[in-house]
């Protein structure tokens, strides 16, 4: 065993305690809306990262599927710090080199036409939800602003993306959800047909549910989806945030079912840690958001941009996509053999390329099995309500996937599970 792997062993893993000065500055001043592990990350290399006391994880969630060029990447790294001695901002007001360029790039590497930037996929997922139903009303047909979404989908926390969102926890305690938004079994797609009317803007829908729990669109769904929107004249929106920017071994989730939404949105890897999003359209979509009706102060600044340039160029450049399809396929036979050797407490995986879980039986305690991983030097993050979820950064070796897997399976072994 390597050294780097020794230190990841359980018994040198014991968490810092709430006394941790760092610990008891976050209980005392962050709002208390996150559950966070009792660990301070402090600096990362690759799919690495050290907390303040020097102990070393293994990160196999890369921030939630979004350093997709793992930490201090030396090209990325670069391009930031020369674009932050050149230019960060610049208003809106006026074009900037960084981002025309990314724009360019964006769209004709994934065959849309106009681009939105903005810092995050729930804005992202915002400007979507704005654009579908201006774009009815533009052209005389305001009545056209009811939305199709999926149950166990997950758009984003704005109150916009929050209604798109199929899952009531997300909902509860905000007032009244936006009106509008009609929500169907993921999968199903007669139960979306069902549900059409002229008053419909567009269909949303994820490639793979991602939050709601790593669940791939069964064959031929997003297909039937298209169909559906185009008899009867409505949008398919795909929300591409998780799945984007090679996560599933293309550019585009969708690509894997052969279909082109009306528009998609993008995030999460697009930065490779540095925050933007990005809505795409066709160009028959530009007559909806005109001058003065969306915006975003700081979308499509020019560090943002500059970042995102050099993670599409290094994903073509290093062959990402293919090594994404393949380690993907790597980590699926490793999961399934996790499963096969504990049916009491796992039912098997599922994903596509690097967006993988592994689904614990009902009554798991998926938690305590991740405080556990992590306890032993491995980060992951639970997706729905029994989902081990890897999302690892794209760089990831086979090796590291093996030694992470291992980890898992040791601690089912340690459990009794």
């Amino acid at each position: 065993m390597s050294t780097a792997q020794s230190t990841a062993s359980g018994a040198e893993r014991a968490p810092l305690s709430a006394a941790d000065p760092l610990i008891a500055i976050g209980q005392k001043r962050l709002l208390g809306n996150y559950r966070q592990a009792p660990i301070v990350l402090d600096r990362g290399k690759g799919c690495e990262v050290w907390d303040t006391e020097g102990r070393r994880y293994l990160d196999l969630c890369a921030g939630v599927a979004v350093s997709a060029l793992g930490h201090a990447h030396p090209r990325l790294t670069a391009t930031i710090a020369e674009q932050a001695g050149r230019l960060m901002h610049a208003s809106n007001y006026f074009y900037n080199a960084e981002n025309l360029r990314l724009a360019d790039e964006l769209c004709a590497r994934l065959g849309y036409d106009r681009a939105f930037f903005c810092n995050s996929g729930a804005e992202a997922n915002e400007a979507l939800l704005k654009m579908a139903r201006r774009w009815f009303f533009v052209q005389g047909q305001p009545e056209r602003f009811r939305l199709i979404a999926m149950h166990n989908s997950f758009h984003g926390r704005t109150m916009g993306a929050v209604a798109l969102t199929g899952n009531a926890k997300y909902q509860e305690g905000f007032g009244p959800p936006l009106a509008g938004i009609t929500h169907v079994s993921y999968g199903d797609a007669a139960a979306v047909r069902a549900v059409m009317g002229p008053d419909v803007a567009g269909i949303v829908v994820e490639p793979v549910i991602g939050e709601g729990g790593v669940i791939p669109a069964p064959p031929g769904y997003l297909a039937e989806l298209r169909k559906i929107a185009d008899e009867q004249g409505a949008l398919l929106l795909i929300d591409e945030v998780q799945t984007g920017m090679g996560r599933t071994g293309r550019w585009l989730g969708q690509e894997h079912d052969g279909v082109v939404a009306d528009a998609i949105t993008l995030a999460k890897g697009l930065g490779g840690g540095f925050p933007i999003g990005a809505l795409l359209i066709k160009e028959k979509l530009n007559i909806a958001l005109t001058p003065g009706s969306h915006g975003s102060t700081f979308g499509g600044n020019a560090l943002a941009s500059a970042a995102a340039r050099t993670v599409m160029a290094v994903i073509e450049q290093d062959g990402l996509l293919s090594a994404a399809e393949k380690n993907g396929a790597h980590l699926a036979s490793a999961l399934a053999a996790v499963s096969a050797k504990h049916p009491r407490s796992c039912t098997g995986e599922r994903g596509r390329g690097l967006l993988r879980g592994l689904v614990l039986a009902h009554g798991v305690d998926v938690r305590t099995l991740l405080g556990a991983v992590r306890d032993r030097g491995v980060l992951l993050t639970v997706a729905g309500t029994n989902v081990l979820r890897f999302t690892p950064p794209l760089v990831v070796t086979p090796e590291q996937l093996d030694e992470g897997v291992a980890h898992v399976e040791a601690t089912l072994s340690d459990l009794g599970w």
